[in-house]
């Protein structure tokens, strides 16, 4: 049967010309990536409510697979909380794959023709992120003491090569060339120049405080990156303001300014990054409950706050000023995103670990008690280290997609007004689901690694919580968490699709 052209193919040929000398790095480093995707891809098969999965069964250290139409799939038994590249070929049937790209085409179930080219985009792309790097993935970063810790957010930032820990299109940029993955990328350390749109004041939507110098007269000047200017909007930009790319892509750290968030109506692992009309109406909204929240917290917790946000009555064309969270570290403290906590040694020791774990939950409970569902993955929450690396507080940044409950606010005399529909309910299953998924099947569970280590810190950490309700349903109940690869599967318009995985308080 003929194959269309590979991903990992169509990326070295661009690679070729545009940067010939990582050609052969990327070469090497392209095993590992599909490794690292398959791995991804197979937590997914294992656990997530696929309707072409009949049953699944242990079979000594192995996991087996049976399908609706009879067919099989092998691999290793699957630790849902697991990070590293271990997966290194799935059986489908008695043929071998290493390749995620292949796999999925090959069990051509369906929608699985697009997901493949997303797996195969996503393999390509972190083989190109981790050949560029100064450093090996993971391996020699990981060496690192406080005292050789990067001084700024966005070295921590490029730090975090491989993407999302458990999505398989962790890596996936569609839309994106190479040119623009080295240019664009935050692994790549780029500048990105910003353009400004003008728009005229009377024809914008425009909450907080707009910075003077993104006035023109009469006109509102909106900072648009340059993919979404060439790509979307298609209309020249006016130079504007130098930004270091941030974890998030359409987020950058402009020195010495605020984090500038901007629209970039591109799908990258699940979402298409825009920003809505409705979220800068409600940017101030929120930005003022981050406040209250962080007030109430005992100083465990900063929130940062929105400075301003524009649209264009379009969610193309906008754009969000925020503070950065490097603000909220004192003389000889770090900042550092949670997503770049493997790249130190602190995982590595189960007390430091259990530490961590021990506050985020505190933090996290608190909120959840007051009515803030916080959604606390690796990007969106940084903790603050003393010198020697012990954690602090945390940093809590983007309140768009939390969860609040109206009538716990209400008891806790905070005011919901303003809030959006969206984002409210007093569902206590939402509001767990919302805070447990990102923060404990996400930040914690990615920055342990793997499951033991996960149940070792938890077990230590959870005896000395408050016994609150929300505390027992994650001591008794299954692990809700994004189902990421039935999202990218299923009809579009279906929204966030849940799983639940083994609880990871439960080790035996």
């Amino acid at each position: 049967m003929h194959r269309p052209p590979s991903a990992a193919t169509e990326v070295a040929e661009e690679l070729a010309a545009v940067r010939p000398d990582l050609v052969a790095r990327f070469t090497a480093e392209l095993p590992g990536a599909r490794a690292a995707v398959l791995s991804r891809l197979w937590r997914a098969l294992a656990f997530e409510p696929l309707p072409w999965v009949e049953s699944r069964e242990r079979a000594g250290d192995g996991l087996v697979l049976r399908l609706r139409d009879g067919r099989r799939l092998t691999g290793p038994a699957a630790d849902p909380y697991r990070t590293d590249a271990y997966v290194a070929l799935i059986r489908l049937d008695e043929v071998g794959y290493d390749d995620p790209e292949r796999l999925m085409t090959d069990l051509a179930v369906p929608r699985s023709s697009g997901f493949a080219a997303e797996l195969g985009h996503s393999a390509a792309s972190l083989a190109l992120s981790r050949a560029a790097q100064r450093r090996a993935a993971g391996g020699a970063a990981r060496e690192n003491h406080p005292d050789e810790w990067p001084d700024s957010d966005r070295e921590w930032e490029r730090r975090v090569v491989d993407g999302h820990p458990y999505h398989p299109g962790c890596r996936a940029r569609p839309g994106f060339s190479v040119a623009e993955q080295l240019a664009y990328g935050p692994e790549h350390g780029p500048v990105v120049g910003l353009g400004l749109v003008p728009v005229a004041a009377a024809e914008a939507l425009v909450t907080g405080v707009w910075p003077r110098e993104l006035r023109d007269g009469s006109r509102v000047l909106v900072p648009v990156h340059p993919w979404q200017a060439a790509h979307v909007l298609k209309v020249p930009c006016e130079p504007g303001l130098d930004g270091h790319p941030l974890m998030s892509l359409r987020t950058l750290a402009v020195p010495g300014g605020p984090h500038v968030k901007t629209a970039l109506s591109a799908r990258l692992t699940s979402s298409v990054r825009d920003i809505s009309v409705a979220s800068v109406a409600a940017s101030a909204a929120l930005s003022s409950l981050g406040e209250e929240l962080a007030a109430r917290t005992d100083g465990l917790l900063h929130v940062t706050r929105t400075l301003g946000a524009a649209t264009a009555h379009s969610p193309d064309l906008a754009a969000v000023l925020r503070e950065s969270p490097q603000g909220y570290g004192g003389p000889g403290e770090h900042v550092v995103p949670v997503a770049a906590l493997a790249t130190t040694e602190l995982p590595g020791s189960p007390a430091w670990l259990a530490a961590f774990a021990r506050l985020a939950l505190a933090v996290g409970l608190r909120a959840l008690e007051l009515g803030v569902a916080l959604e606390a993955h690796g990007q969106n929450l940084l903790v603050v280290l003393s010198a020697t690396g012990a954690p602090l507080r945390l940093v809590y940044r983007d309140l768009g997609d939390i969860r609040v409950s109206p009538a716990r606010l209400a008891r806790h005399g905070i005011d919901a007004a303003g809030l959006p529909a969206r984002i409210r309910t007093d569902e206590p299953a939402v509001l767990r689901r919302k805070l447990f998924g990102s923060l404990v099947g996400g930040a914690l569970a990615a920055t342990a690694g793997s499951g033991e280590a996960l149940c070792k810190a938890l077990e230590a950490a959870v005896p000395e919580l408050p016994g609150t309700e929300d505390l027992v349903a994650l001591r008794e109940r299954p692990l809700p968490v994004k189902a990421l690869t039935s999202m990218r599967t299923s009809p579009e318009g279906t929204g966030d699709l849940w799983t639940e995985l083994p609880n990871p308080l439960r080790c035996g």
